[in-house]
């Protein structure tokens, strides 16, 4: 599954453009596919290996300033430069305030690096996501999102909290019996991301192929903007001297969580237009994460002895 993942997303995506309802049937399972995803990651590391993370807070503080910090700023500038303004510069200015996407954690462990890390700065910036994305947003944009912050937490914290929480405790209470599953948790992980992204393209299939002109152009924006992420978590390089933080860093800051923004413009009542951003960049990280992921785990020269337990088995 990990050596033909690259190939396997193309082929979803490409399905979901020409059988619309295998994605559409997926829309509803989103939320339970996320929960499996991050249960999947949190089984191969344990207790243990969460808190050395835990004592080095400032590796997630940084993450989470770079994920609404510079992103944020990149998007807005991004957004204005080519759209001015209207729906798709509104969307394009929310895309940027998202917190980090929920799969990230499983692209650093194809990608062989600090699993533990990515899970807490993703469950970090996610927490604070209720928060910031509102205040963000009303910031550049002047218009108010009507986030009901309740029931967004709820949601966020079934989809990471719960099953990082259940992944960690089977993985300390049962380590030989859970280490053995690891190429299965793999494989399954590969599987929940390629549903994922059917259940991205499915529903918006009519969409792209009404607006051809407009999806290619969001398709350079969110490139350039994914390039973006890339760029500014190399540059927090000299800040992280081990190789498996700075590809926790990767994938934490140039991946954001797409159905929040779906999740806002129905709440909000805003066009559906603000959402295509969103939708188009889920579709463009899932489609460069398997490129950067495997390129990164090729080139991992770090002796077996000095590399963490949670990538153990991960191909």
């Amino acid at each position: 599954m990990e050596d033909h993942l690259v190939v396997l997303v193309v082929l979803t995506a490409l399905l979901g453009l020409v059988v619309p309802w295998t994605g559409e049937a997926l829309q509803p399972a989103v939320t339970p596919l996320l929960a499996l995803l991050m249960l999947g990651v949190s089984l191969t590391f344990d207790l243990a290996t969460l808190r050395s993370v835990l004592r080095r807070p400032r590796v997630a503080l940084l993450a989470t300033l770079l994920v609404y910090g510079p992103m944020s700023l990149l998007a807005l500038g991004l957004a204005t430069l080519v759209f001015g303004d209207g729906p798709l510069w509104l969307g394009l200015v929310l895309l940027g305030t998202l917190p980090t996407d929920v799969s990230s954690p499983l692209l650093v462990w194809l990608a062989r690096g600090n699993v533990a890390l990515a899970t807490v700065c993703n469950a970090l910036n996610t927490a604070l996501a209720p928060v910031l994305v509102p205040l963000l947003f009303l910031g550049y944009t002047g218009v108010r999102l009507d986030a009901p912050v309740v029931s967004l937490a709820g949601e966020l914290a079934l989809t990471v909290l719960v099953p990082t929480v259940l992944g960690v405790g089977l993985r300390t209470r049962f380590p030989g019996r859970v280490a053995r599953l690891e190429p299965a948790l793999s494989a399954t992980g590969s599987l929940t991301y390629l549903a994922l992204l059917l259940a991205v393209v499915g529903p918006n299939a009519d969409l792209v192929r009404a607006e051809p002109a407009t999806v290619g152009l969001l398709v350079g924006v969110a490139v350039a903007l994914n390039l973006a992420g890339y760029l500014v978590a190399l540059a927090a390089s000299p800040l992280l001297p081990a190789r498996d933080d700075r590809v926790a860093m990767w994938f934490t800051v140039s991946k954001k969580e797409f159905s929040i923004a779906a999740f806002l413009v129905v709440a909000s009542g805003l066009p559906d237009a603000v959402a295509l951003p969103a939708v188009v960049y889920a579709v463009v990280q899932m489609l460069t994460s398997p490129l950067v992921a495997r390129r990164a785990a090729r080139n991992d020269d770090t002796p077996d002895r000095d590399r963490p337990p949670p990538v153990r088995g991960s191909g």
